[in-house]
């Protein structure tokens, strides 16, 4: 041993889980890898699925979407973070891994530099996030990565999509491990941006040479239609889905016509 300190890593995954699949559990699966490989200590894995809010078309409701969850990470070193699905309204992703941080993360830190007394606040956060983003690399303590599909690091491009302060914050403050997928450049698309170019070393691009192209939308075709679905998805996910009658022609209807969440509020906030 070189007496070097290890950082540790906790991963905190976002979005619908509509339903969970085995590609995102594989997806903590890679990342744990490649941190791993890279001298990182991954501690845990967390899902977050993201409230009724948020309106996308088929999303079924929370209660159903955050049990499947618990049910495929039973016995896992991957567990379920309720909070954000239980909101009424749709929270923010920065949001999410920022109350996460500082809830479970930030008081265990042995960090003078940090107050966690006053670093709940958002203001807080916001003055020690601008002081302090370009050394987390080198901060002692736990980290916070958000971790996600490259269709979620190409989406900071989508219009009204992501507040611009969101995605500085999340890249440059906490990471990212971005999985590809078949057909994406996320490399390509760092290079294309300013923010992520900036921060292109807190993004972490881990190659998936086992492509596995499982879809939640073409899962939930496939039940709708009554093909089987089975080793896509956990048999405990598969049973419930069954015992609840999920992902139905109507279900598949749900918000259609509604405009998704966030841009209603940032469209709402831009022509104001």
């Amino acid at each position: 041993m070189d007496g070097t300190a290890v950082t540790k890593v906790v991963l905190l995954a976002c979005g619908s889980f509509n339903p969970i699949t085995n590609m995102h559990l594989r997806m903590f699966e890679l990342a744990r890898d490649h941190l791993e490989d890279s001298g990182y200590q991954v501690l845990q894995g967390i899902i977050s699925p993201v409230g009724d809010g948020y309106k996308k078309k088929g999303l079924i409701e929370a209660k159903h979407r955050l049990e499947m969850a618990r049910l495929a990470s039973e016995n896992s070193w991957i567990t379920v973070d309720s909070w954000e699905g239980l909101q009424t309204d749709w929270v923010e992703t920065a949001k999410v891994i920022r109350r996460y941080y500082n809830e479970k993360i930030a008081p265990e830190q042995n960090n003078d530099d940090v107050d966690t007394v006053k670093y709940g606040k958002k203001r807080r956060f916001e003055e020690y996030y601008v002081t302090s983003s370009s050394s987390m690399e080198n901060r002692d303590g736990t980290r916070l990565m958000l971790l996600c599909g490259a269709d979620v690091l190409e989406s900071f491009g989508v219009p009204n999509l992501w507040k611009p302060e969101d995605i500085e914050e999340i890249v440059g403050f906490f990471g990212l491990v971005c999985i590809t997928r078949a057909g994406s450049e996320p490399l390509k698309f760092i290079h294309q941006s300013d923010t992520l170019w900036k921060h292109r070393k807190n993004i972490h691009i881990v190659q998936e040479w086992v492509t596995n192209e499982i879809s939640a939308t073409h899962v939930r075709r496939a039940l709708r239609r009554g093909r089987s679905v089975r080793y896509l998805l956990p048999d405990s996910v598969l049973n419930y889905i069954h015992d609840h009658h999920l992902y139905s022609e109507d279900s598949e209807q749900k918000n259609a016509g509604v405009v998704l969440a966030p841009f209603q509020r940032y469209s709402d906030a831009s022509t104001s």
